[in-house]
């Protein structure tokens, strides 16, 4: 009996050839998507040998975007973002703005006519988070300041894009394609303003119903003990609401699986959800990036040179100078905006839906799409090699350049007290390193019981929020003398370190011996072997999170049973 097997065989062909060639890539220092995109390359119809079905990646791919968008929408943190506000927001907006105009400026010069050069410069202006996040990783600083401010300023991008995806059908007419009005059809503000309808309509419904909904839905079938139904709820969840957004709504596929991760987020099921949908969302996710390399004429890096070269350009350098200026003009120091600019000289998964977009609405090109896989390749490809030269670079600057000295040390008004501050604060004082989630407790503890302290925290705007309600914060990384000695270290009664730094505690801790010998240091940590090496070095009070929550709560069960414990030894 003959059957059709060419779903089965794209699949065996596309997770195979991903499979070889992400690992060579990881081998090699890349990230894996590198290799899952040559595997769509190898696969595809531009090279010789097996060509996969394209029309069924092409589906598949589809899904890809659903559960890779689902998964954005799940970490997706509103409290992050506004936390990094100040920079985040006008950076990604402008840069992003700068970025589009160099893409479209070029295309243009190349005879593109508006839509196309258009859409080219907006897929050249979004980074790829996945990469971000893999290199901020790789390098520790994911928790740092610097790394959260880089991730903010992607997540403005994600959300921009998302907007953009929302008018760019509507637009497409005007802007040349086939997606657009026709005759006799209603005016363009008419569409827009429906479009932009259909789209609060859909939030509003997920907002009211669906933040309700979900949550009630998960409990009901967790309460069930089944994991794989638990598992199937979140994935039928994602993907049968970003069809029906679709279908009931107009609303993209990526926009209605972002909202359902959004969503989903606030139950209190969000973390098992991730952990439980992650192997389905890896899998399809390099489906998608399989399937885009397909779209990839590799002729074009022979036939094109300049154009790959200009795309390349744009994406690395101008991109890169763009923000490295953004975030000097905005007071951070040069360190910021190395780590910054390094983070952005990449593109990846927003600028294949856009690019793809494009070509689905006529507005873009085959070359287009080529050119942009070359340069998301190549860009992703030596991504790790601008993150290397970050420091080399830096240190270079600092020893040859009184600019770039000043640059590192600017001048911030929240970098020392203000000099009407308290003397309360100034001495006998507690000086608390981070104000996160666990800095937070500690913080109102102390202001129960009335013990004054100064918070010494690297993020400006909950420096300036804490300088609002009457508190006493200096922005910087305490393992700096000079915001120790602003914190007023050398006449402090004790040092807190809430943040889970572990590279720089012992820097902390020597830097407050050193101007103040009485001081009592209290750290936290995360490991149970950094745990038992911090108290043998004995550098302070060292508690161990795991082990403080064993005592908590059995305390509390003591505390439950101690009638009958002491009437059992009577």
């Amino acid at each position: 009996m003959a059957h059709d097997v060419s779903l089965i065989t794209t699949i065996a062909a596309a997770f195979g050839f991903a499979l070889i060639l992400g690992f060579v890539a990881e081998r090699l220092k890349m990230p894996a998507l590198v290799g899952y995109l040559l595997a769509g390359i190898l696969i595809g119809p531009a090279t010789p040998g097996f060509v996969a079905d394209i029309n069924t990646a092409s589906q598949l791919s589809e899904i890809g975007v659903m559960l890779l968008m689902f998964g954005v929408g799940l970490h997706f943190s509103l409290g992050d973002l506004l936390s990094v506000k100040r920079i985040a927001l006008p950076g990604a907006v402008v840069q992003m703005s700068l970025a589009t105009a160099l893409g479209t400026g070029i295309g243009w010069w190349w005879g593109w006519d508006l839509g196309a050069a258009l859409i080219f410069g907006l897929s050249l202006s979004c980074a790829s988070t996945v990469v971000l996040l893999k290199a901020l990783e790789a390098r520790g600083i994911l928790e740092s300041m610097n790394g959260r401010i880089a991730v903010g300023w992607l997540v403005v991008e994600d959300l921009a894009t998302v907007l953009i995806l929302v008018l760019l059908p509507p637009l497409a007419g005007v802007l040349g394609g086939t997606g657009g009005p026709v005759e006799g059809a209603a005016p363009l503000w008419q569409t827009i303003g429906k479009t932009l309808f259909q789209v609060a309509a859909f939030i509003a419904l997920m907002l009211i119903v669906g933040r309700r909904a979900l949550p009630w839905l998960l409990w009901q079938v967790a309460r069930t003990g089944s994991r794989e139904l638990f598992t199937l709820a979140v994935i039928a969840s994602a993907i049968s609401i970003a069809y029906g957004a679709a279908q009931l709504f107009t609303v993209s596929f990526a926009l209605g699986a972002f909202f359902a991760g959004t969503v989903m987020r606030n139950s209190e099921f969000s973390h098992r959800a991730a952990e439980e949908s992650l192997p389905l969302r890896d899998a399809f996710s390099v489906l998608f990036f399989v399937a885009v390399g397909m779209l990839f004429d590799p002729l074009v890096l022979v036939e094109k040179p300049g154009h790959v070269f200009g795309t390349v350009a744009i994406i690395i350098v101008g991109k890169s100078i763009a923000a490295l200026a953004l975030v000097l003009t905005l007071r951070y120091p040069l360190n910021t905006a190395l780590v910054v600019a390094a983070s952005l000289a990449q593109i990846g998964e927003f600028s294949f839906i856009l690019a793809g977009l494009g070509m689905s609405l006529g507005l873009f090109s085959q070359e287009g799409m080529s050119l942009v896989l070359a340069g998301a390749l190549i860009s992703i490809a030596l991504n790790p090699f601008v993150f290397a030269a970050v420091t080399p670079f830096r240190n270079w600057a600092l020893k040859r350049s009184e600019l770039a000295r000043n640059l590192e040390c600017r001048e911030d008004p929240y970098a020392e007290l203000p000099t009407s501050t308290e003397g309360k604060y100034l001495a006998g004082q507690v000086v608390l390193v981070g104000f996160g989630r666990v800095g937070r407790r500690i913080a109102d503890a102390l202001s129960e019981l009335g013990i004054p302290y100064v918070v010494v925290e690297q993020n400006r705007e909950l420096v300036d929020t804490l300088r609002k309600r009457g508190g006493a914060a200096v922005s910087g990384n305490a393992a700096d003398p000079a915001v120790l000695i602003q914190a007023h270290i050398a006449h402090a009664a004790m040092l807190v370190i809430a943040t889970p730094d572990t590279i720089n505690v012992r820097q902390m801790s020597d830097t407050a011996r050193t101007l103040n010998p009485a001081i009592e240091i209290v750290l936290r940590t995360h490991s149970e072997d950094e745990a038992a090496l911090l108290d043998k070095e004995g550098i302070g009070t060292v508690f161990f999170g795991e082990e403080e929550l064993a005592k908590g709560m059995t305390n509390h069960v003591r505390q439950r049973f101690s009638p009958q414990l002491t009437a059992a030894d009577s």
